[in-house]
């Protein structure tokens, strides 16, 4: 039987999804890799929510550097692009995810995690980004995602040196959104999903399809691909009759 390293579960709309590769801190090798874009393309219609998760004491400790030694250059741009293109079906996939961090979120597993939407840390969960320590640069979409986070010059201070941040340090820094206790990550991610699941399913598509690009764009366009956005979410049927019930509940029905 081969190895299963990427584990998947489904429960009222939540997919959890799970790199199960802890003997090697969930490094990610190719096979990894191709399961993970295999989960995200299987996921159960319907889903509401994902949670992304790593079995064991580590999140994820990023590539697996035994691979990596023996690539060419164009093997190497394929190969990055190939994790630009599953971390993308994460961020604008529609549908929101959460990450469930503890240990290392390392390199790698950084890039992985930043891609996600909501980000849970336990007091072990330690960041790094150590790529400029083994001679190499980031090719996960750290440049991006990892900058706009933490800014372009904290970032690159962290690969000159290989500086470890600690769980406060992710906390304050935007790195995580929410520190929990030691072993509570995954039911606090639990805990999100139910409550981001109750949402219109239009509004969450809007929230993870939208504010990411919107940042990428001038000002101007921005503003007008916002109008565009809630010109569609906010006359839906759905909407147009959760906002009925508001209203009722309020006591601030329509004024005739």
């Amino acid at each position: 039987m081969s190895e299963q390293l990427v584990k998947t579960a489904y429960e009222a709309t939540i997919y959890t999804v799970t790199l199960a590769r802890p003997e090697k801190r969930n490094a990610v090798s190719d096979r990894l890799l191709a399961a993970l874009e295999q989960a995200l393309i299987t996921t159960p219609e319907g889903t509401r929510v994902i949670i992304l998760a790593g079995e064991g004491k580590h999140f994820c400790a990023g590539l697996d550097l035994s691979e990596h030694q023996h690539r060419d250059p164009f093997g190497v741009m394929q190969h990055s692009r190939g994790w630009h293109r599953i971390f993308d079906r994460i961020q604008n996939g529609g549908i929101p995810v959460i990450a469930a961090l503890q240990g290392a979120v390392i390199g790698g597993g950084l890039e992985l995690a930043t891609a996600t939407h909501v980000r849970v840390s336990e007091p072990s969960t330690i960041y790094q980004l150590p790529e400029g320590r083994h001679g190499i640069f980031v090719g996960g979409g750290a440049s991006v995602r990892v900058a706009t986070i933490i800014g372009a010059g904290r970032m690159c201070e962290m690969m000159l040196t290989g500086r470890i941040l600690d769980a406060d340090e992710g906390l304050r820094l935007g790195l995580a959104h929410y520190l929990v206790g030691e072993g509570e990550s995954l039911s606090k991610a639990q805990q999100l999903a139910q409550r981001i699941a109750e949402n219109a399913p239009m509004a969450n598509w809007a929230m993870v399809s939208a504010i990411s690009r919107i940042n990428n764009m001038a000002s101007d366009d921005g503003l007008f691909v916002e109008s565009l956005t809630a010109a569609l979410t906010q006359t839906s049927p759905e909407v147009v009759a959760r906002i009925g019930q508001f209203l009722n509940r309020s006591g601030k029905g329509p004024q005739t």
